[in-house]
């Protein structure tokens, strides 16, 4: 791990700044709206291809803040993921008035902007919920909850807390890319999947209550409702062409969230000891990321291999590791997920890495088909 840097500095006001580049996605959002013809495309041009050219000039970002510091001193941090949620919600149901109502944009124009929008709710709301759901105040796991029903997925909490980090790196984890897996068959696999790991951990955990799964505690009452209230707003908005603009943006969401999932932890696995057992998570079992500029704007969700070795830690406190902890991604977030749309691309510049990553932490297993096959798991 790298040594820590000028910890007080780094969780200063204006070291936090960089971190609120997300709130200039809104106005660019609002720009196209207004302008249309090509400008309704600048959201994606922006997210993928000018933070990807940008992080190859920024170089990595090595150092770390004192992961001891409390709540107080990442204020500025924490800040920004709770205001995201109520700036996200005027942005998208803006826009979807000025659209239906304005009459200034063709349908094709409409598309295109919807599908930036869905860029922003993924890449950035689905993100920041991710940190909020894994905090303990209620308003804070409340503006994630917020942020997951604009999307349409909030069944991604549950199963991110009561299943993924359980299960990271074993069969039993959905979202965990395996080895030659191309994202194409991944992606309609971990949307079924998922829902229904999500719905049986709960069901499970009221049923250990004694609770059946209708019980009112079941938070999928609460998913529902507010999936159900959003749909509805959207319709009152724009009718069934708002209705169809909001899913296309949900659709798109989930498809940015799916592409971080299966890149985060491809063909990574944690050695089987037998009887269902696994070792403990270790930073060896996310790809770790250091590059600056990607990190800024999906605040730090590239040091994985942190969050997972210390789930509870907040984003501005999240360290990176070296090569000697935790295998590396050649390149950020947003160019390692245009790579997995190519699965040749893909399989070019990730397999070697798997290999070697086995060879480097598990000489002595010689045969991985079973930590390879999605369709026969462990035995559990």
């Amino acid at each position: 791990m790298a040594d820590l840097t000028n910890s007080s500095a780094r969780l200063s006001f204006a070291h936090a700044l960089p971190f609120w580049l997300s709130l200039a996605l809104p106005p660019i959002a609002v720009f196209g709206a207004v302008t249309g013809g090509w400008t309704v495309l600048l959201l994606p041009v922006c997210t993928w291809y000018l933070f990807s050219v940008i992080d190859a000039f920024a170089g990595l970002d090595m150092s770390n803040a004192d992961p001891q510091a409390n709540d107080a001193q990442v204020y500025w941090y924490t800040l920004i993921t709770i205001i995201w949620a109520p700036v996200q919600f005027v942005t998208l149901f803006g826009l979807l008035a000025y659209v239906s109502w304005s009459g200034t944009l063709n349908g094709w124009e409409k598309l295109g902007l919807f599908f930036g929008m869905g860029v922003i709710t993924g890449t950035i709301g689905i993100n920041y919920s991710h940190e909020l759901m894994h905090q303990k105040p209620k308003l804070e796991r409340w503006m994630g909850d917020l942020l997951l029903a604009m999307v349409l997925y909030s069944h991604f909490r549950s199963e991110h807390l009561l299943v993924h980090h359980r299960y990271v790196g074993t069969p039993r984890d959905p979202v965990t890319a395996r080895y030659n897996e191309g994202f194409h068959r991944f992606f309609p696999r971990v949307l079924k999947q998922c829902w229904l790991s999500a719905f049986n951990a709960e069901k499970t955990m009221l049923g250990r209550k004694k609770l059946p799964w209708t019980d009112q505690s079941n938070p999928f009452w609460r998913y529902w409702a507010l999936q159900a209230a959003f749909l509805l707003l959207a319709f009152l908005i724009g009718g069934f062409a708002g209705v169809g603009l909001f899913l296309l943006q949900a659709g798109v969401a989930i498809w940015q969230l799916e592409l971080v999932n299966y890149i985060e932890h491809y063909g990574l696995t944690r050695k089987h000891l037998g009887e269902g057992k696994y070792e403990h998570v270790l930073p060896r079992h996310s790809w770790n990321a250091s590059h600056k500029v990607s990190n800024w704007l999906l605040i730090n969700l590239q040091r994985h291999s942190d969050h997972h070795y210390k789930p509870d830690r907040r984003f501005p406190l999240l360290q990176t590791h070296t090569e000697e902890d935790a295998p590396q991604l050649p390149y950020g977030y947003p160019l390692m997920t245009m790579l997995a749309m190519v699965p040749p691309l893909w399989r070019r510049a990730m397999n070697p890495r798997v290999r070697a990553w086995r060879k480097t932490y598990y000489p002595d297993i010689t045969d991985w088909q079973p930590y390879s096959n999605a369709t026969n798991p462990l035995p559990r």
